[in-house]
């Protein structure tokens, strides 16, 4: 079996993003491959502490998959600022053998120094394209998880775990090892928080995650963070703003600073992102959405809305609406140049993270979360059939039946881009729905 089709089998996909199908993005040929160990969303702990505990399966994850793809040279991307995960990385790598072909790279503490597109830069000096993926410049991005999952996968181990951050204004934080498909309630339990009733809960990152409705859902292989802060607390409040009301915000009190575009990430390597230009439509109502085109290439990092605007205006959100404007109309951005340079003033406009986490009042929670060893027993799980990019998986299991841990419980369509999803946990079938299975775990039969 190769290596594609254990990586296939095992169900693994993107671990920090937004889920693309592993198997299918090693398909290509590529120059590089980079380990995204940036990890820039403030409060998350999960990579660094992968790199220092898994260091040799991580290595060797990403060994495997660069010689898949036929990579000259493997680069790892970790900040400087971890200093100790850098040398320990570097050490392991001698020890391998491998520092003719890896290397690691340090990166700035930068927001947002996670994104493929800033970190394909940061390490190659090449820019991504308009609309364009890694690939494009001979580059394939994973991040860290990821590696890991493909060497566990090499053993035939398939993905029911993800190892998650709880982090933010409670008592115990730390970073755990979750089984797929645990009810979030149970992850939050285990640093102390037992009555969450004066917290909201944010999903992800405090920039790109988003808060939830309600806290009664279910972890999936890319749940990476949940962020707990107090309902008052700035940030919650203004995730919490209704899209409607902040358009209309946006619209009255924007003052066409120019700031939310001088320092957008995307526009300072050269794309042609212009926030303040999708801002000034809104406020003139402009009804010719072809000219807002360049809001399809906003990669929603937030630094325009949490960072950048000195009223605090909704940027972000004004660019999701002509987002889904322009999708509704079928037009697309068509890039006018494909070979681009960063801005000449890039280096001085980068944002600092600790400047950053104090803008968004998230200084007093900046500490460590330390990898846990904690033990869940859910009554259930609910396994999502699309955790990933592509189509859901098809159920291969029937009510009633029991299941084993990592037994395969949805297979990948004929013909589709998908992922394989197993049962985290032993239990009984109880539950079969269109996107979901519920297993009730043994111990509770």
């Amino acid at each position: 079996m190769d290596l594609l089709t254990m990586i296939q089998a095992a169900g693994v996909i993107g671990a920090g993003g937004a889920g693309f199908p592993t198997h299918a993005k090693l398909t290509a040929k590529a120059e590089y491959i980079l380990l995204n160990g940036a990890e820039c969303e403030p409060l998350l702990r999960v990579d660094q502490q992968l790199m220092d505990r898994f260091s040799d399966e991580i290595i060797k994850g990403l060994e495997a998959a660069g010689r898949t793809i036929e990579a000259r040279q493997a680069i790892i991307g970790i900040k400087g600022k971890h200093k100790e995960v850098i040398d320990h990385m570097r050490a392991r790598i001698a020890v391998l053998g491998l520092s003719n072909y890896m290397e690691i790279m340090e990166l700035k503490d930068i927001y947002p120094a996670g994104d493929e597109q800033v970190l394909v830069h940061e390490l190659t000096q090449r820019i991504v394209p308009e609309v364009s993926i890694p690939l494009k410049v001979g580059c394939v991005v994973i991040n860290a998880e990821t590696a890991l999952n493909i060497y566990n996968a090499m053993g035939g181990k398939p993905v029911t775990e993800t190892y998650t951050t709880v982090a933010g204004d409670i008592p115990g934080r730390m970073t755990v090892k979750a089984p797929v498909g645990v009810p979030v309630r149970d992850v939050i339990r285990q640093c102390g928080v037992e009555n969450i009733d004066d917290y909201a809960v944010i999903d992800g990152g405090p920039m790109m995650g988003t808060v939830m409705n309600n806290v009664d859902g279910y972890v999936t292989k890319k749940s990476k963070g949940y962020v707990l802060l107090k309902k008052e607390h700035f940030l919650i409040r203004k995730k919490s703003v209704n899209p409607d009301r902040a358009r209309v915000i946006s619209r009255t009190a924007c003052e066409q600073c120019r700031m939310c575009t001088d320092l957008c990430p995307r526009y300072l390597l050269g794309h042609n992102l212009q926030p303040h230009k999708v801002m000034r439509a809104l406020n003139y109502n402009i009804e010719d959405i072809k000219e807002q085109q360049i809001a399809q290439l906003c990669c929603e990092c937030n630094a325009c809305e949490l960072f950048s605007c000195p009223v605090n205006l909704h940027p972000k959100s004004v660019n999701l609406l002509y987002k889904q404007k322009l999708a509704e109309q079928g037009i697309k951005y068509q890039p006018v140049q494909m070979e681009l340079k960063p801005r000449s003033a890039r280096e001085y406009r980068l944002i600092p993270s600790k400047r950053l986490v104090a803008k968004i009042g998230l200084t007093a929670f900046d500490k460590p979360a330390p990898l846990t060893e904690v033990e869940f027993r859910p009554e259930h799980i609910r396994i999502a059939l699309r955790q990933h990019i592509g189509a859901p998986a098809i159920p291969v299991v029937s009510v009633g039946e029991q299941v084993r841990a990592g037994q395969l419980i949805g297979k990948i369509p004929d013909n589709s881009l998908g992922a394989a999803v197993h049962a985290s946990m032993a239990g009984t079938v109880r539950e079969i729905k269109e996107h979901s299975i519920v297993i009730k775990v043994d111990s509770y039969v």
